[in-house]
């Protein structure tokens, strides 16, 4: 089996400065050789609806291939109203309609976000309560709540703030440990 893995990173916030998507940025830059993070574009799937599932819209066609060559999830996870963003849910929500749930039905998942006060911990609670339903395997740990307003985050949305880069380094080494380790490649 190969060493090499392919993860795939979504951004439930869908602002161009999103602090959620700058983590997912950070994450790309701060992963070891053999491991690449793409970020899916969902930014321009249509609601869910059974009435497109027999004739899916291209960028949900795109979206779906990407999220079905991905060894794991790295999913970003702002905070709307104590609950998880509803283009998150939306991704997921597509991702779960294919037969057997085959693009997300074992396949591991890290959690991060970035929010206000409790750095969307309530939000990331209820995913994780998404993820049973759709039997995504959550790394248990670390977790990492951002605080958004902080001084962690420059203007444009990424992170400033070393120790903040260190931790999402260290979320991608586990979720790497994780991926392989449900492979039974651990090392």
């Amino acid at each position: 089996m190969s060493d090499s893995l392919n993860f795939v990173g979504i951004s439930g916030s869908l602002r161009r400065q999103s602090r959620n998507s700058g983590l997912l940025r950070c994450a790309a830059k701060s992963l070891p050789d053999g491991i690449t993070l793409t970020m899916a574009v969902i930014a321009d799937l249509p609601l869910f609806s059974e009435d497109l599932e027999n004739d899916k819209p291209e960028p949900v066609r795109r979206f779906l291939a990407l999220a079905a060559e991905a060894d794991a999830l790295v999913l970003a996870c702002p905070e709307y109203n104590y609950s998880m963003a509803p283009a998150l849910k939306n991704a997921l929500d597509w991702a779960s309609r294919e037969p057997g749930n085959a693009i997300l039905n074992g396949k591991p998942v890290a959690i991060l976000g970035a929010g206000g006060g409790m750095g969307t911990s309530r939000a990331q609670y209820h995913l994780r309560q998404t993820c049973v339903c759709l039997n995504l395997l959550p790394l248990p740990k670390p977790e990492l709540f951002a605080d958004a307003f902080s001084p962690s985050f420059d203007a444009d949305g990424d992170v400033a703030d070393e120790k903040l880069a260190g931790q999402v380094r260290g979320l991608m080494l586990a979720l790497a440990d994780w991926t392989r380790r449900l492979r039974g490649q651990a090392r």
